[in-house]
């Protein structure tokens, strides 16, 4: 995407909601410099516009028209000029929401935004899924069939007829949704490609190359394309997860506890690896999702200083899967005694890179006010929320069992059965009641499972991160009973933790549970068991998960088609990191005029010619 010594420059329409340093790094990756949007007059001056869009309709067309951008934005669009919107800079192309009653969106393409209506997937749809394309497009060329993109939305757009050719391609989640539009110049998708991995990044190559090139993004088909046949369906994730605090010299480093405690036999804390380092390996390894839990919370530090900022910030340049962060999401005081709001925090977060924030304790609380008051409007979960979305905010919940010998020994919280289950009371008791605890795992809060999440989804939370402190660190498979009760309350996400200790465990969660995720710290850091054996035997038992590559063979290279000044400097790359490149069928004409050119720059060509 460059050419000599220019390198092609796309405008970023950051209107100040969620991660868009993940969007700004996967465009660096692919050779594309980026310019902020700060005027509406730098959007009509603009060669190319990104929109990307998280949190609420409203929310976004509000901030949209306090800034004087919605104009400027229409004319563009409408003008057919390079334009690519991305998850809520999709939906706000239509006419209106059904997340914000009454509220206008740019109402370039007719239509409404609605409610998944499925009742039997948990909403917001958050994970892997496919696509079905309906159109040709380079953007769509660029991906293989079986390959997956990151989704993450409660609200989607139902087909119809009045989109006409506006429809790219289409999604199956419990029902079918318009993942995709595009005409002229002008497209969105409702998936984040920065966030989906290799195939994202073709995607993103391949829109950028189709605008260096003069190419249209979409071409108005003879025939509309219906390939149901070509998505790879919605996949389980498997998340890698990293429990990061300092050790007793101050340096962060990841660790893990067995049953939450942290410290070797010898008083040291378990020193596991470097955060960043780590999260890179298990991106590069195939994992979904990657996890850092902040377990000291570094509640003294600035919020300009938090030691998981930089954390995040390193990561987000390398990895291009979702990231979430967890600990010390609450109302502070630091050092200074300046004051900072959960909400606050969030922010730096997802500045920094997080895609979610993963809130512990303070969701514990939160419950209990909501139990005894109803909603407030006040805690973290709905101010973080009400900004973000939904989808934004998890809720890491630490139950521990707490064994009985009579259900009138419970006091009403209800039960597990484990008499078919190996584990038992200390005197041999087989149900039990899950008690939430607080301050990682050391105090109970008297609330039981069931309470604390049906309150947490009530004042806004979009997933839930379930552990199980008797489980964690046993290597003894993930806790059924747990997990099955939690999913029969909630209808948002659920992520399975505490207990893996081999890729059939994964098997059995899936199985035996309707947990749309599953997520292993110490088996991945211990390399005990790889992620990719992990989705082995998991896609062996007939469950769906996303087909993991980190890079593609060259020959696949959205590249290939664009134009001849564009190959020196392509080539270029792959001699200084001594790639090799298979090229196949009439664009070996166009690779050998550009190596020709690349040798007279002073790199050495050899060429290789073999019949197929």
């Amino acid at each position: 995407l460059a050419s000599g010594n220019c390198r092609m420059k796309i405008s970023l329409l950051d209107y100040g909601a969620g991660n868009v340093r993940s969007l700004r790094n996967a465009l660096n990756a692919i050779g594309v410099d980026v310019e902020d949007i700060t005027s509406p007059e730098q959007i009509l001056s603009a060669g190319v516009l990104l929109f990307p869009g998280v949190g609420s309709f409203g929310n976004c067309m509000s901030v949209l028209k306090e800034k004087g951008y919605i104009e400027p934005l229409r004319a563009y669009i409408r003008a057919n000029r390079p334009f690519l919107g991305i998850c809520l800079g999709m939906q706000t192309l239509f006419d209106e929401s059904e997340e914000s009653p009454g509220v206008r969106g740019l109402e370039i393409i007719p239509g409404r935004v609605e409610r998944f209506r499925v009742t039997e997937l948990a909403v917001p749809q958050i994970g892997w899924n496919g696509l079905i394309p309906q159109q040709e497009s380079p953007l769509l060329s660029a991906l293989k069939p079986e390959d997956a993109v990151y989704f993450v939305h409660s609200f989607r757009v139902p087909p119809s007829a009045n989109l006409g050719e506006w429809t790219l391609c289409e999604t199956r989640y419990g029902e079918t949704f318009v993942s995709g539009v595009a005409r002229g110049n002008v497209a969105a998708v409702q998936f984040h490609p920065e966030k989906s991995g290799q195939a994202g990044l073709d995607l993103l190559a391949a829109f950028a190359t189709s605008v260096s090139s003069h190419a249209t993004v979409c071409r108005a088909p003879t025939e509309v394309l219906r390939k149901p046949e070509s998505s790879c369906g919605y996949c389980k994730r498997i998340v890698a997860c990293l429990d990061v605090r300092a050790n007793d010299s101050g340096d962060l480093v990841v660790t893990k506890g067995d049953q939450y405690d942290v410290r070797e036999k010898a008083g040291d804390v378990r020193n596991l690896g470097k955060p960043v380092s780590l999260a890179r390996r298990y991106y590069e390894e195939g994992a979904d999702e990657i996890t850092f839990l902040n377990i000291t919370g570094f509640r003294e530090c600035p919020l300009t200083d938090l030691p998981m900022l930089q954390v995040l910030t390193e990561a987000s340049r390398h990895i291009f899967v979702p990231l979430t962060v967890g600990g010390g999401i609450r109302d502070m005081v630091d050092a200074n005694g300046i004051k900072s709001s959960a909400l606050q925090v969030a922010d730096a977060y997802f500045r920094a890179g997080a895609d979610k924030i993963s809130i512990g304790g303070d969701a514990v609380d939160a419950a209990r006010d909501w139990l005894e008051h109803g909603r407030r409007g006040s805690s973290s979960i709905e101010s973080i929320s009400r900004v973000y979305g939904r989808q934004a905010v998890v809720v890491s919940i630490d139950p521990r069992r707490v064994w009985v010998s009579a259900d009138d020994n419970a006091a009403g919280h209800p039960l597990a059965d484990h008499s078919e289950r190996s584990c038992r009371g200390p005197a041999g008791e087989t149900h039990c009641w899950y008690e939430c605890t607080v301050q990682g795992g050391r105090k109970g809060s008297g609330l039981d499972v069931i309470q604390v999440a049906t309150a947490v989804e009530a004042l806004g939370a979009g997933e839930l991160l379930v552990n199980c402190i008797d489980a964690d660190g046993q290597n003894s498979g993930f806790e059924m009973p747990l997990l099955n009760m939690v999913k029969e309350v909630v209808s948002i996400p659920v992520i399975a933790s505490s207990g893996a200790g081999n890729a059939q465990h994964f098997v059995d969660v899936f199985k035996q549970t309707t947990a749309e995720a599953a997520l292993a710290a110490s088996i991945f850091h211990r390399k005990q068991v790889a992620i990719q054996e992990v989705k082995q035997v998991v896609v062996s038992h007939g469950i769906s998960v996303r087909r993991s590559i980190v890079s593609r063979t060259p020959s696949r290279c959205p590249l290939v088609e664009s134009h001849l000044p564009v190959w020196p400097t392509f080539l270029k790359s792959c001699a200084t990191a001594n790639a090799k490149i298979l090229v196949l069928g009439s664009a070996a004409i166009v690779v050998a005029t550009a190596l020709m050119l690349v040798s007279r720059r002073g790199f050495a060509v050899r060429l290789t010619y073999c019949k197929l």
